[in-house]
């Protein structure tokens, strides 16, 4: 019986110590009122303060996009595919925030985009994953092989669906925003008019 307790024990202080070094590195997501506040580490990663790695990949059209031209504006970066049921339960909160900040002025971007990775292996499912769900912005891309994808190991994503939020300076500033908390963050880095406007909502 002592045995049985002490396996338990070991076992309970293993997942403790793991999930505090997952809190240190900054693996786990950021609460949405922390985003305005994160300070650069000077890194290339996918941590929070890092800078996030470019990424070239094509579009259902076959042309070639980049994350890095959307410097300027804060972006989602999102990793999903139309067969994964959460990805597609998450999309309805993501078309909410693109539509209500897509115009909007940050303290440290102007604008809001998505930058939609597909782990998708067939570009017909692809394709009638973004129209079925209404994902309106551009830029959607895809290598179409899955979890090979060389893209989804740069970023280490191990399930989906998987984001960082990025500020019109390339910094990662938040990960793995859920639901309300997207509109959440975006309010909080709001500037000037937009953000009297919106407070008042």
């Amino acid at each position: 019986m002592r045995i049985i307790r002490f396996a338990a024990l070991a076992a309970l202080v293993i997942i403790l110590a793991l999930w505090l070094t997952g809190r240190k590195n900054g693996t786990t997501g950021t609460s949405p009122e922390n985003a305005a506040t994160v300070q650069p580490t000077g890194n290339t990663g996918n941590r929070i303060g890092d800078t996030a790695p470019d990424i070239e990949l094509l579009t259902p059209d076959g042309e070639t996009v980049t994350l890095s031209s959307l410097r300027g504006n804060v972006v989602m970066l999102d990793f999903w595919a139309s067969w994964c049921g959460p990805c597609r339960r998450s999309n309805p909160a993501k078309v909410e925030a693109w539509e209500r900040f897509r115009d909007k002025e940050f303290v440290n971007g102007s604008g809001f985009s998505l930058f939609s990775v597909s782990l998708d292996t067939n570009r017909e499912s692809w394709i009638k994953g973004i129209e079925d769900d209404n994902l309106g912005w551009d830029h959607h891309v895809s290598d179409l092989l899955g979890w090979s994808s060389e893209t989804a190991a740069l970023y280490q994503v191990r399930s989906i669906p998987a984001s960082w939020l990025i500020d019109g300076n390339g910094m990662i500033i938040a990960r793995n925003l859920r639901g309300d908390d997207i509109s959440e963050a975006l309010t909080g880095l709001l500037t000037g008019q937009d953000a009297v406007t919106l407070n008042n909502l």
